[in-house]
């Protein structure tokens, strides 16, 4: 693999000084028109402006090492794929460092700039950490990933018959049409496949749940298949080939996008099951009764403690700590 370190140091040093207003009129030009050359131009400027943003945000209140957070990085990511080592200069070794350090705090992103700038055939592994992230694939398709997740596709599906994704967690897809070239997604033992539409997935080691939202899609295991339309959902139970289709009367599925839980007559456990898994708490219900009680109120994703004296005051129930754990009583 062969890259032209010298012309992609050059426009990394162009693209921060134009984030900081510092570009000329001619650099400005050279930088739209490097933009427009090509898709992969396009996103690569988007993941550097990302990590340009977000580690700017982080540096005031990271405490980590700078340089041992790079040597850190570089050894998890030599494991899993390869890293070019680039010709050293200031504004590189600071967006590797700021990439480093995100990647480390758990931020939500993680495109390693070697897999980016790499041929055609290479992978890119998108991965999220504590937080949920927006991006957008090669075809303008754009995929919101939730928290702990992760999405693996080419860099360039021009040579490619399908459009081919593998995603582990959860995420939801936002699809451009393109009848020419359909849309798969692996996903545990389940295949996703859609020519333009917009649905949730979400895969846990016991089952894969997918949730349409528009446009026509169709699920495949084994020799079982489902298609859905809008409202309808599937979950496909791990070992067990029958596929069945239902409708779905909820949007809480939507909280990781929206910032908001809309509970409409959800479950009091199935609120609680979630919580845990977003806050990485153990909130358990104390009282037999309350695993029957059903909350319908929206209200913002802020903190577990603003989240929990909301539910206290809908279902008029109290919400007690005790060591570790937090019991609704």
């Amino acid at each position: 693999m062969i890259v032209n370190t010298d012309s992609n140091d050059t426009m990394d040093d162009l693209l921060v000084k134009c984030m900081l207003g510092e570009a000329t009129q001619p650099e400005r030009e050279q930088v739209d028109f490097w933009l427009k050359e090509n898709n992969g131009n396009a996103r690569y400027y988007e993941h550097f402006k990302l990590i340009w943003t977000q580690s700017r945000e982080l540096a005031a209140q990271s405490k980590v090492n700078e340089h041992e957070a790079w040597n850190r990085f570089k050894t998890r990511t030599e494991k899993e794929t390869p890293v070019i080592e680039l010709t050293p200069n200031p504004w590189r070794s600071w967006i590797r460092i700021a990439a480093a350090i995100l990647v480390l705090a758990g931020v939500g992103w993680a495109v390693y700039f070697s897999t980016l700038k790499s041929g055609s055939g290479e992978m890119v592994t998108v991965k999220s950490g504590s937080l949920a992230l927006i991006d957008t694939l090669p075809d303008g398709s754009v995929v919101t990933l939730n928290r702990r997740s992760s999405i693996s596709y080419p860099e360039q599906f021009a040579h490619e018959k399908t459009r081919q994704i593998t995603l582990n967690g959860e995420a939801f897809f936002d699809v451009q049409p393109d009848k020419t070239k359909p849309f798969v997604i692996t996903v545990n033992d389940v295949t996703v496949t859609v020519l333009g539409t917009s649905f949730n997935i979400k895969s846990t080691a016991k089952q894969t749940e997918v949730i349409v939202e528009t446009g026509l899609v169709e699920v495949v295991k084994a020799e079982e298949r489902v298609k859905l339309q809008p409202k309808e959902k599937v979950i496909v139970q791990d070992g067990e080939g029958e596929l069945i289709k239902e409708k779905n009367t909820d949007e809480f599925y939507k909280y990781y996008r929206t910032k908001e839980f809309v509970c409409k007559d959800v479950p009091l456990p199935e609120l609680v099951e979630k919580l845990n898994e977003i806050y990485q708490s153990r909130i358990v219900i104390g009282n037999k009764r309350l695993e029957n009680l059903r909350i319908n109120t929206t209200f913002e994703q802020k903190s577990l403690s603003t989240d929990l004296h909301v539910i206290g005051q809908t279902l008029d129930i109290k919400v007690e700590y005790e060591g570790d754990s937090i019991v609704l009583k």
